[in-house]
């Protein structure tokens, strides 16, 4: 039976380590856990006073666009260390609006998996696939399918000794690719064949399998979808994504051959972190990329027919996640919350095993930086990063499982790009003579 995705259950508190100076406005959580960025929702004034002890709010910017979540520059756990304040703090202080106070408070927030600061190494798989070509049956294809999965899970172990795959990605529709004929024609029911075939391959390689197909939701009310459906390391379903934005072909009013487009961006946790989904056309749309940052997505897997290289590292870099993309043909590749390619297949079929570390933090051009060298003159081979000269920045990673990362950033006295932000935004403010225009 399918399994709702927990992506909004009910909030816990949290701890704040460190003492706080706090100024901002209360955000009113009776609805939803957090907000995240290019969050619309109203705001209200808040006014803290020293003899607080907690705060059942959320304190988010004064612009409405950043909020306390899980901050993936401070160990990607649950830290809360400081307060952004945006450019309109000078115009809220001389209405009246803002009252500072010092205190050691409790944060409400939405309820997630806490995972101990320090690495997180994930083993993803993907596949490029060409299924150009006369479907050979249901039995077969999911055979075909089977033996990719295979293909990656020996990869993962003779490429990483001790490791094993974790989440294996199959390309849009690739249970019925192919296949002749409407979305009720083709559409498949989850139940049977396919959940039997790939639930036992998420068993025999103890991984996470996202199953992407044209899913009967209902036959009676002709309701079909162009589904993800992800399967946990004991061929449980988890939950299922379903194309929001699926296309319709020139001169046609149906989409997709009859699909009906799904109305939510769930985010499922997995043991070793958050995955979200896209499909295919969803690229071209903000919606679902920018939700999937909001809802705390690490890695979010992008099955398409259509391959793509700028475009998904574009919806990396502004969502701050890992993307993964399986697709038919030309390139499959894995980028990084840089947006940077990490590693890409070409050519034919083929599998693309590598690791990640959803445990990392990014670093902007600073003079005691050196490109990352102080890393490897306190640390040696216990910290891993990419740095890119050509954009002063770069991702850093700890291999250390004592010591996280941002233990680390915060030992070399570096300054993370929020606190940057922060420092520069309060002189705009400042500085400006006049208020910022919209």
């Amino acid at each position: 039976m399918q399994q709702p995705a927990r992506e909004n259950s009910s909030p816990k508190r949290l701890p704040i380590h460190d003492t706080l100076i706090l100024v901002g406005f209360e955000y009113d959580c009776s609805c939803k856990p957090w907000p995240g960025k290019r969050d619309n929702r109203s705001l209200a004034p808040l006014a803290i006073t020293e003899q607080a002890t907690s705060l059942n709010c959320i304190l988010v910017e004064s612009d409405n666009t950043d909020v306390y979540r899980r901050d993936r520059e401070h160990s990607g756990h649950w830290e809360i260390l400081m307060l952004r304040i945006g450019t309109a703090f000078t115009a809220m202080q001389a209405a009246g609006w803002i009252a500072t106070g010092v205190l050691s408070a409790s944060l409400q927030a939405a309820e997630h998996t806490n995972p101990k600061p320090g690495p997180r190494k994930v083993v993803v798989g993907t596949l490029m696939y060409n299924m150009f070509h006369e479907y050979p049956g249901l039995e077969q294809r999911l055979d075909e399918l089977g033996q990719f999965i295979d293909q990656m899970a020996e990869e993962a172990k003779s490429k990483y000794p001790g490791a094993q795959l974790d989440i294996a990605a199959l390309p849009e529709m690739a249970v019925n690719g192919n296949a002749r004929g409407s979305a009720a024609d083709v559409s498949l029911a989850l139940e049977g064949p396919v959940l039997a075939a790939m639930g036992a391959k998420a068993r025999e390689h103890r991984c996470y399998v996202a199953v992407p197909l044209y899913l009967v939701d209902d036959r009676e009310k002709d309701l079909y979808s162009n589904a993800v459906v992800l399967l946990d390391r004991q061929g449980e379903v988890v939950g299922t994504y379903r194309k929001v934005f699926p296309v319709a072909g020139r001169d046609q009013d149906v989409l997709e051959g009859g699909v009906t487009p799904g109305n939510e961006f769930p985010v499922f946790d997995c043991d070793f972190g958050r995955v979200g989904f896209q499909i295919c056309f969803d690229i071209l749309f903000d919606e679902g990329w920018e939700a999937l940052g909001r809802k705390g997505a690490e890695l979010v897997i992008w099955p398409t027919q259509s391959p793509g290289r700028i475009k998904p590292a574009f919806r990396a870099s502004q969502n701050d996640y890992f993307v993964l993309t399986s697709t038919w043909r030309n390139n499959a590749s894995l980028l990084d919350p840089t947006g940077h390619q990490i590693r890409e297949i070409t050519g034919s079929d083929g599998v693309l095993v590598e690791q990640i570390d959803l445990d990392y933090v990014m670093l902007t051009w600073q003079p005691s930086l050196r490109d990352g060298k102080i890393f490897t003159d306190k640390y040696g081979d216990q910290v891993g990063f990419r740095y890119s000269r050509a954009e002063d920045s770069g991702i850093f990673w700890s291999n250390d499982p004592d010591k996280p990362i941002g233990e680390m950033v915060r030992e070399l006295d570096l300054e993370l790009p929020a606190d940057l932000l922060q420092r520069n935004r309060l002189l705009h403010a400042k500085f400006r003579r006049r208020p910022l225009e919209p």
